[in-house]
This record gives structure tokens, sequence and C-alpha cells, in this order.
């Protein structure tokens, strides 16, 4: 049976932002249960304003709980991209990441071929002309929307303020620069807005502390001073193994929509030769588009989200509620290739070609 909830409000009660992000004014809210869990449906109405139900730490375990290849987790799936679809307007965001260094971290996250515990190779760090040179190729159709640019945990503030200002001589106007890196205090954040800096990458991981050496209230105190400095930020559930249970990923999740996240994501752990994780495995593609279509249906009230990724792209998160994809060139913890455009990085035009497929337009 379904339970249509439909609360009017006032205009006041829902910002003249908040309905332009989320198309608010032709929404209707309505709880369907299927066998006690919990799926936000929206339909177009013409009548009044309507709240968006907010979904709660239970309700998003229950969804998590649902086997991943039951016919209750593929209408979950279908429900999830049928409203980043109405939320989205059917639009995809495709965004670039240049990884510029290439060594040991002192982060020591065990599910990074980059940490210090594991890597041993020989310290490859590109040249500003390198970098600048690969940010022109990889934005010159002009497809990518944000091109990132990935360093280690610890970094050199000044020398990636020269790189953004080489960087932005070349690429596209409208392309913007993320930055895809280690915790910085509010101070450095305003600088690298200033040379710049549109948004950045930042994350709590999953069991941050136990699988890292960094601490998780600095990882929360980054991503507030991205949010206070008014940058874009961009947020993601990961590294998933089999091994994280249903309230991890639910936390993990939730903490996106808390700090107000511009993109939210799911992305899977690759493990890579050697790792210390290995042992648990992988999760399977159906699980991670389930996990995909859990962060779009979480995230429903989220007034700040613009889109939702799945890393590493894949076409089953594409008809689950993702509409962004990442094209990478350079350095990846998660490829043992020095170019991980050769490897599992994946081209700005497969990317394209993928979006096309799961009926996202540009």
């Amino acid at each position: 049976m379904r339970i249509t909830t439909t609360v009017k409000v006032t205009p006041a009660v829902i910002t003249d932002a908040a309905v332009t992000k989320l198309d608010m004014a032709t929404m209707v809210v309505a709880a369907v249960p299927a066998t006690e869990r919990f799926i936000p449906h929206f339909y177009e109405s013409n009548q009044q304003y309507l709240k968006v139900i907010p979904m709660t730490r239970n309700e998003l375990i229950k969804l998590l709980s649902i086997p991943e290849d039951s016919s209750e987790a593929e209408a979950m799936r279908r429900e999830a991209n049928n409203l980043s679809h109405k939320r989205f307007h059917d639009t995809s965001l495709l965004l670039g990441q240049i990884g510029v260094e290439r060594h040991a971290c002192p982060a020591a996250c065990r599910f990074c071929s980059f940490s210090e515990d594991v890597f041993k190779d020989t310290r490859i760090d590109l040249d500003i002309p390198s970098v600048v040179e690969m940010s022109r190729a990889f934005c010159a159709s002009g497809e990518v929307k944000a091109l990132f640019l990935m360093c280690m945990h610890d970094f050199d503030a000044s020398s990636l303020c020269k790189l953004v200002e080489a960087v932005r001589g070349v690429i596209p106007e409208k392309t913007e620069i993320v930055f895809n890196i280690g915790d910085c205090p509010e101070s450095w954040w305003r600088e690298f807005k200033a040379a710049g800096v549109s948004g950045a990458y930042h994350v709590l991981r999953l069991r941050e502390g136990t699988d890292s050496q960094l601490n998780p209230a600095d990882r929360k105190a980054t991503i507030a001073a991205i949010r206070k400095t008014g940058l874009k930020w961009y947020y993601c559930c990961e590294p998933v193994g089999p091994e994280h249970t249903n309230e991890e990923l639910a936390d993990a999740i939730l903490l996106g929509n808390e700090f107000g996240c511009f993109q939210h994501a799911a992305m899977a752990r690759v493990n890579f030769p050697g790792s210390p994780l290995a042992q648990f495995g992988e999760i399977s593609k159906r699980r991670l588009a389930q996990i995909v279509a859990a962060v779009a249906l979480a995230s429903a009230d989220n007034p700040e989200l613009g889109s939702i990724a799945v890393h590493e792209p894949d076409m089953l998160g594409l008809l689950s509620g993702a509409n962004s994809v990442y094209a990478e060139c350079g350095f990846n913890p998660r490829d043992l290739e020095t170019r991980t455009e050769e490897g599992r990085g994946g081209s700005v035009a497969r990317m394209t070609a993928m979006l096309t497929e799961a009926d996202w337009r540009p």
C-alpha cells in the first residue's frame, strides 16, 4: 500500500535558492515502504510548495541492507535513477583528475598504493610544464567541467598556487580547478581560492584513523574550512570494501549531507598487489550501484547537491542515480601504471560515451 505524505509549507520555509537547485516548486514527496524499508518518491505537482522528507539513519541502513541481487535492490536503483534525472534535469557532470605526484605518503592509508608502508618505487613529481601540457590536452574538447589536481597528504602550498596560475592560463575559462590534497587550515584555502581554485575534494574515509594514520577530527576540520571559505565541496562514501558495515556506510553518506556537499558519490576500494586489505576482497558492481542509489535517495534533502558520482566509472552506477564520472591521467593510487590514462584511468572520450549511453546529456 502506498502511503503518501504531503506537507504544505510557505515560500519562507524553502528558500528561493533551494527551489532553484532542487526544482522543489513542482515536487511532491511520498514515502513508499518496501517490506518495511523506506524509499522517497518524487512526483510533479503544480499546486503548492512541498517539503522533502529527510531520510533517517535507520531508514538508510535498511536500504543498504537490501540484498544487492534482489528485486527490491533493482527497484531501489531504478527509483534513484528516476530521481536523479528529475533533479539534475538529465544533465551530467564530466570531471577530470591529474595525479601530479607519485611517492611514499605519510598518511599511510592501507587502501592506497602510495602508502609509505608499501610504496618502494622511485619518487616522481611532475613539473609545472608537464602538468600544464596534460591539462591543456585533457580539457581541449571543452567537455571537462572541472579539473582536479591531486597531491599527497603533505604538500607545498606556494608551489600549488603557482601550478594553479599556470594551469588556469591554458584551460577553458568555464573549466573549474579543484584540489584533492591533504588537511590544511582555512587560511590556506583562502589563498587557494584567490589563486583560482573553485572547489576541493576532501573526505572522511571509511575507518579513518584505523586504516590510515590521519585524525578524523582533522579531516572534519578541513571540510569545515572548505565550506567556510565558500569553495565547492566534493565528497564521497569511500573506499568501500565488503568488510564495511551498513552502519558505517550510512554514517559516511549522511556526513556529506550534514556538511552540505556539492557532489556526493560512492567509490569501491580497488585492491592493488600487496594491499593489506586484499584479504577482504572487493565489492561487486551491483553492490556499488546499490550504494550509489542509497546516496541519491538519502541526499534528496541536501539543497547544495549538484551531482552524484560513481567511481570507478561504471554503467550500472550511471543507471542507479549517478550522473558524474571522472577521467584520469597522470598518477593514480589505484593503478600501478605510471600513466593511468593507459591503465585504469579512462579517457575523456570514453567517459563521454559512457554518460551518453546512460542517457545523460552534457
